[in-house]
């Protein structure tokens, strides 16, 4: 499995525990499957819900699903407070395993994901939905329209990006994934990870815990990278991460400008919380000056 979170953790659902751990390697929580089963079982017995799991893998394995295989054992804090291996499955994982669950507390996980499945082949269809979704997503989050904007120009520009990589022979995935920690290192000196724990995140999207100015600049990396790219027409992996590397940097002297011009570092560990929370504070602060003016 890799390196495993020393801190595992717990979380309430419907005031019932259900213990989970972070893997760092796969930047994944993997959860307790017999929690989770025993809360949708409406089960307080861990041996009954252990049980109920035993044939509900039973019934997967029947219907020919590898689930069962790919689910890890995971060491996690049993009721005697001793360190014990459990079955372990990530978020992709228990929506499989909830689907196989005859209960009404699974009845809303599988009309969800219906829904969710529904609203990808409208997506698939017509992409413009998926666009308006993701404004609409991110207006209930409390992002105000100018970072909205920006936020949705860096999605067309990564999506030229990472086009161009595809035409020049990189593979998808972990590849790309180098190349995008490259850029990163370049301009921000972190890499993607790096970046992550500094602002405090685990799986959240770092585009959308950044404030206007990172954001520019991670857009000014990568465009900048899609040009050289399409200039230099650089073969394979190895070629695309040097340009990686320069595209990045360009960016990165764009900070360092910055920086000596203000006296204030680019790079914040500030995230989506905490910008959403300060332009719900100028809101505020606005709202009561005018209610003060009249």
């Amino acid at each position: 499995m890799g390196n495993v979170s020393s801190d595992s953790i717990i979380r309430q659902f419907e005031d019932k525990e259900i213990r989970a751990v972070w893997v760092h390697e796969e930047e994944e929580w993997y959860f307790s499957v017999v929690d989770v089963v025993g809360v949708l079982a409406d089960s307080d017995s861990y041996q009954i819900a252990r049980k109920y799991w035993n044939k509900v893998k039973q019934r997967l394995r029947e219907e020919g699903s590898e689930l069962v295989t790919n689910c890890h054992q995971l060491k996690m804090r049993a009721a005697d407070g001793k360190m014990r291996k459990t079955d372990a499955a990530n978020t992709e994982q228990l929506l499989r395993i909830i689907q196989s669950i005859p209960s009404k507390k699974a009845e809303p996980f599988k009309l969800w994901l219906a829904q969710v499945g529904r609203e990808r082949i409208e997506e698939t269809i017509d992409p413009e939905i998926a666009m308006q979704r993701a404004i609409a997503t991110y207006q209930k989050k409390g992002y105000d329209e100018g970072w909205i904007r920006q936020r949705l120009f860096a999605i067309d520009i990564r999506k030229e990006l990472t086009n161009e990589w595809r035409e020049r022979g990189v593979r998808g995935g972990k590849e790309f994934a180098i190349l995008t920690d490259e850029i990163s290192q370049a301009w921000s000196g972190m890499t993607t990870r790096q970046y992550k724990d500094f602002k405090g995140l685990t799986k959240e999207n770092l585009r959308d815990n950044m404030s206007n100015t990172e954001l520019v600049l991670n857009m000014l990396a990568e465009t900048t990278t899609t040009e050289i790219s399409r200039v230099e027409q650089p073969e394979g992996f190895e070629e695309s991460k040097e340009v990686a590397r320069r595209g990045g940097a360009v960016a990165g002297q764009a900070r360092k400008a910055i920086e000596a011009q203000t006296g204030k570092p680019v790079v914040t560990s500030m995230n989506a919380l905490d910008f959403v929370n300060a332009f719900t504070g100028l809101l505020r602060a606005g709202t009561e000056l005018i209610d003060a003016e009249e």
